[in-house]
Parts: C-alpha cells; sequence; structure tokens
C-alpha cells in the first residue's frame, strides 16, 4: 500500500520538530535539496518548467506501478529546497491520494511567513503542477 501525503508530512514535521527556528529549517531544507542530483540539461526545458514562480523551476513528474514520483530543480538554492520538500511529502503516493489531498507541506513545517508573496505563489504554481500530473494519471 502506497503512503498518504499526510502521513508523509507528519514524518517530514516530527523530522524537523526540534528545530524552533523557522529559518533554521530553511537552511536544513536548502542542505537536504543538495544531495538530489541536479535534473538533466535534457529535462531543463520550457516542458518541465513550472509557471508562476520568480525563480526558474523544472518539475518533472513520474508515474509507475500505480504511484507518482518527482523530481525538481531550481535556480536558487532556497526555492530548489522548497520545491523538493513538496515533491518529497507527494512521492510515491497514488494519483487519487495526491489529488484529493490539499495539505501544504510549507505551511505545516510553519515556514509559509517567513517567505515573500513571491515564492508562496511560486509553490503554490508547483503544488498546482503536481496536482495537475496527479490528475492526469487519476
Amino acid at each position: 500500500m502506497s503512503p498518504s501525503p499526510s502521513a508523509q508530512l507528519a514524518a517530514l514535521v516530527e523530522e524537523y520538530s526540534y528545530v524552533d527556528d523557522p529559518h533554521e529549517r530553511l537552511a536544513l531544507l536548502v542542505d537536504r535539496a543538495k544531495k538530489n542530483p541536479p535534473l538533466p540539461a535534457d529535462l531543463r526545458d520550457d516542458a518541465h518548467r513550472v509557471r508562476g514562480c520568480i525563480s526558474i523551476v523544472w518539475l518533472v513528474g513520474e508515474f509507475r506501478d500505480g504511484v507518482c514520483r518527482f523530481r525538481s530543480d531550481a535556480d536558487s538554492p532556497l526555492v530548489r529546497g522548497l520545491v523538493a520538500l513538496v515533491c518529497e511529502v507527494f512521492a510515491g503516493c497514488t494519483p487519487a491520494a495526491i489529488v484529493a489531498d490539499d495539505i501544504d507541506p510549507v505551511d505545516a513545517l510553519g515556514l509559509l511567513q517567513n517567505l515573500s508573496p513571491t515564492r508562496r505563489n511560486g509553490l503554490a504554481s508547483a503544488r498546482a503542477a503536481i496536482r495537475a500530473f496527479a490528475q492526469a494519471h487519476v
């Protein structure tokens, strides 16, 4: 059985619960995203670009064995970390679970109020792209 986005988010919230300072949490997300390999050049194209982000963000969805997986990259280390977090929460989940769940991973970690409105809008666009990908595979 595949995990639910809510369960995966709860695990991440627990993992970061020892860090009280939101700026320190953001720094940890940036460090965590550095472990992800960058997207290859052939996937850094307009077809995979997330519109609505000030930073350049690429998001690649894969549907295999009944679940979705997501890879991302961005030209900003902070945005790369935030989008990687969103991708991680929805990775390995069924398309129906992704479409049904209306969670906001960035808000759940207490980071939303520390982001500019343009960053918040960009993250909403990334979440919308994940939802649209999942919707296409329901």
